[in-house]
């Protein structure tokens, strides 16, 4: 049997270099002592970016940072897990840029966890898990002499040039519409004017910006900031979300529809502005998710072909950041199914899970059912409350320092 701790120091670096996240690297590091000398430990604020940008579109200052979606899988095999707990948790986390201090979000929203259960580790070892990047979103912060505040942009995503995170170019969606790119070379902002209509995504594919507007009219975005045409628009639902699954691009069409209660229209004398201000506004509130559509590229056609089944992974559509995993790394039995973000359940009041899920739904695919994540327990405790698992943590070099929001 090959002693694998006697290979040679060279190819443990080279091994290590193309380690994905910081991690990765931790537990590489971990396997044994020779490979913990060879590789040198991993820089803690790699994944935060010290920079300062001007304010999109007017100077001022901000920085950038990283949040990743872990799965995390339990540590015991699935025979061996208690059959009340899952043996995956999707989980969202994001170094806070002014004290260092890990913070666990939602993995599919902005907001941060409000509590967490009295027994959860802190720190939290990340060596007692199976541990599975699954995606990754960046935020824009403003930056003040005594708070951090997000600023509020559709998407933001970064590539680094020749693995240096100090070379790096950032695309997003203005509040317009239009794209708008960052180059760390030049340190300045350029509005990309090609807009027949407003976008509605933006994802880093194969080393290249991609983005899609409201038609799915769809674009591989230069770093010269000239677009060239990839696909002809998609017409028929209302938001378009562009993914990675499995390195193919998928393109996925959001159908919305209004829900409306019965007798909610007024015609009363005097006050038609008011009533008209806020029937419209619950109108907002009531707007549902109905179906989804999928489409695969055609590069040769340019053109988006629909797709009907997912090969047996689950797409994930979130407010920053979108990604997909298999069902055997989730650890479920069912896929072709898309989880995404609909604030119809959470103006619902869903009150049978916690509220840190309630404006969350899944759409089946292949039968065409939608409802609430509450309504799929196999999906529902993929994200809250964390599995029983979890609690059963040691202390050690992987571990991360987990806070709660204030």
């Amino acid at each position: 049997m090959a002693d694998w701790t006697q290979l040679p120091k060279e190819l443990l670096e080279l091994i290590s270099k193309r380690l994905g996240t910081h991690y990765d690297v931790i537990r590489f590091r971990s396997v044994c002592s020779t490979w913990r000398s060879a590789v040198t430990a991993p820089n803690r604020c790699r994944n935060r970016f010290a920079p300062r940008f001007p304010l999109l579109p007017i100077s001022s200052q901000f920085s950038l940072s990283k949040r990743s979606v872990f799965l995390l899988g339990s540590p015991t095999t699935s025979t061996q897990t208690n059959a009340s707990s899952p043996s995956s948790w999707v989980i969202k986390i994001e170094e806070d840029p002014m004290n260092g201090r890990v913070q666990l979000l939602n993995p599919l929203s902005r907001s941060r966890f409000d509590s967490l259960p009295d027994n959860f580790p802190k720190p939290l070892n990340l060596l007692d898990f199976r541990v599975l990047e699954l995606g990754e979103e960046y935020v824009l912060h403003y930056l003040t002499h005594h708070s951090v505040g997000n600023l509020y942009m559709e998407k933001v995503v970064l590539s680094c040039l020749d693995d240096n995170v100090n070379d790096f170019i950032i695309l997003t969606i203005h509040v317009s519409g239009k794209l708008a790119m960052f180059k760390s070379s030049v340190k300045k902002w350029a509005i990309i004017q090609d807009m027949p209509s407003p976008f509605d995504d933006v994802i880093l594919y194969k080393g290249n910006f991609y983005a899609v507007d409201n038609t799915g009219r769809t674009v591989v975005v230069g770093l010269d900031f000239e677009t060239n045409l990839i696909s002809m628009p998609v017409f028929g639902g209302d938001k378009k979300f562009l993914v990675d699954s499995k390195g193919e691009l998928l393109l996925v069409d959001m159908y919305l529809s209004i829900e409306s209660e019965p007798g909610s229209s007024s015609s009363s004398a005097g006050f038609g502005f008011v009533e008209e201000y806020f029937e419209n506004l619950a109108l907002y509130m009531n707007e549902r998710t109905v179906k989804f559509k999928v489409f695969k590229l055609d590069d040769a056609g340019k053109q988006w072909v629909e797709a009907k089944d997912l090969d047996d992974r689950v797409l994930f559509l979130g407010d920053g950041c979108t990604f997909s995993a298999s069902i055997e790394d989730l650890s479920v039995c069912r896929g072709n199914c898309i989880i995404y973000v609909d604030n119809f359940f959470y103006s619902l009041g869903e009150e049978d899970g916690a509220s840190e899920h309630c404006d969350v739904g899944v759409f089946d695919l292949e039968s065409g059912s939608i409802g609430p994540l509450t309504k799929f327990p196999q999906f529902s405790e993929l994200f809250w409350p964390p599995p029983h698992w979890i609690s059963s943590t040691t202390a050690s070099d992987a571990q991360i320092n987990v806070g709660e929001s204030a």
